[in-house]
């Protein structure tokens, strides 16, 4: 039978690359797992607060449809937020979605045409491309300076075409950690909107930052026509709840997109009821937990970057912000990134991710890593690298 087109051409790098591991498991070969962003897997729950207002949702009956745009006391919590970084916004503005990958689709079905353009820093997050193309589109990189964090913005500029809609960021990134300062933002701003851009800017991250103090794409949108998406995954440590949002700039020229794409959260319903009354507490409640994550993780980040450093032919560029990291192979005697991801795989029982997995121009011959796991498991999967990067 017919299979589309569009699917064909959707992969997911991440855990495409699992089926890999499965089959190395089958040969009695135990994996460590360092390809998936998944707080709660290594251990990082919830705090009860707000476990206990998801049950306490469940048992006092909340398991039915939502409203289609999300909770109202959540959307005004959500703004307030997003308000508090710097973005012009208001509960009006803000849509609750199933995740950030739901927000996502909807955004890009509402903006992007066949043969439309979008711009996407590379490396990027591969839904982003999936998504772009599933929609008819033509996911387009533009470079970034990894080791200074800043996005290169001619060449930014040199990749617009009278069919480029938009311009994504994802910041902190995913997969580099790299974190985009002021003037950066600045600057994509400004290009936008000479021509008539969206923004689409993900925060998934937006606490998880080590050495600077994180600047919001809200501090420099004033009216532009920026959409930002965010959700409770990472940070708040609910990924299994899949709960996300848009949150739309007070900008005229979100007008027609506010107005439509409304439309597609009534055709899937709504996102999960008791989850949200979960996030809500997640914001509202305490807030000790996010930092005591984040000074863990800034520990590990230390480990990571200063071991694989020390690896011979590995570059490993600076992290700033969340919980990956991105190294370069100097000298691949393997016939690709991707190769060479199997090949750790297949003699060390370490999964990584391929770079080109997030972008082919600006990913390839890169691999990541997470740094989630203990300190125990990261040693020991790092003690594999460097030895697979000897022996070799």
């Amino acid at each position: 039978m017919k299979v589309s087109s569009k699917v064909k051409g959707v992969e997911y790098a991440i855990r495409d690359i699992v089926l890999s591991a499965r089959e190395v498991e089958k040969r009695g070969i135990q994996v460590q797992y360092l390809n998936v962003g998944d707080p709660p897997q290594y251990g990082f729950q919830p705090p009860e607060n707000v476990i206990n207002a998801h049950i306490d949702a469940i048992r006092n009956g909340n398991n039915f449809y939502a409203p289609s745009e999300g909770l109202k006391p959540l959307r005004d919590a959500i703004a307030e937020k997003e308000r508090s970084k710097g973005l012009q916004t208001s509960s009006d503005g803000i849509i609750v979605t199933n995740g950030i990958s739901e927000a996502l689709d909807m955004v890009t079905a509402s903006i992007v045409e066949s043969g439309d353009e979008v711009l996407l820093p590379g490396p990027y997050y591969p839904p982003y491309s999936s998504y772009v193309k599933l929609h008819g589109g033509t996911p387009v990189e533009f470079g970034v300076d990894l080791a200074a964090g800043r996005p290169d913005i001619e060449d930014m500029r040199s990749k617009i075409t009278p069919k480029t809609v938009a311009v994504c960021l994802i910041n902190p990134n995913n997969p580099t950690g790299m974190v985009y300062d002021r003037k950066s933002l600045q600057d994509i701003i400004d290009v936008a909107n000479e021509h008539n851009l969206y923004v689409i800017c993900d925060e998934i991250y937006d606490r998880i930052t080590y050495d600077d103090e994180f600047t919001s794409i809200g501090r420099v949108a004033k009216d532009s026509p920026v959409i930002l998406l965010n959700g409770f995954s990472k940070v708040n440590l609910m990924t299994g709840w899949r709960l996300g949002y848009i949150a739309f700039a007070d900008s005229p020229q979100l007008h027609n997109i506010k107005k439509y794409l409304p439309q597609l959260t009534r055709v899937r319903i709504a996102a999960n009821m008791p989850a949200q009354y979960a996030a809500l507490e997640s914001l509202r409640g305490p807030q000790d937990y996010i930092d005591k994550f984040v000074a863990e993780m800034s520990r590990r980040r230390d480990l990571m970057v200063k071991r694989l450093n020390s690896i011979p032919n590995l570059t490993c560029p600076p992290v700033k912000g969340a919980f990956y990291v991105f190294p370069h192979i100097d000298d691949n005697p393997y016939s690709s990134d991707k190769e060479f991801v199997l090949e750790l795989l297949r003699q060390k029982g370490v999964l990584t991710v391929h770079g080109s997995g997030f972008g082919e121009a600006f990913g390839r011959e890169h691999f990541r890593l997470v740094f989630l796991p203990p300190i125990s498991t990261l040693n020991s999967a790092l003690d594999k690298i460097e030895d697979f990067m000897t022996i070799r």
